[in-house]
C-alpha cells in the first residue's frame, strides 16, 4: 500500500490533543476588528475545538497525527 499524503492546508490549521481530539483557532479575529466588541474579539482567542461530526473528516486529512 501507498502512503496517504496529509493535506498540507489541514496540517497547519488542526492539532490533535492528547485524548485523541482537534483543536483549532477561531475564524473572524484576521482583520475589520474594530466594529467587533471586546467580548467577542476575547472570545475568539480561545481554542476552537472541533465537533464530534467532523472529527471522522478532519483526521482522514491527517493520517499521519
Amino acid at each position: 500500500m501507498p502512503k496517504i499524503k496529509t493535506k498540507r492546508a489541514a496540517a497547519k490549521r488542526f492539532r490533535k490533543t492528547a485524548t485523541g481530539r482537534f483543536k483549532a483557532g477561531h475564524a473572524f479575529r484576521s482583520h475589520i476588528l474594530t466594529k467587533k466588541s471586546t467580548k467577542l474579539k476575547r472570545g475568539l482567542r480561545a481554542t476552537n475545538h472541533i465537533d464530534a461530526s467532523d472529527q471522522k473528516s478532519v483526521a482522514r486529512m491527517l493520517p499521519y497525527l
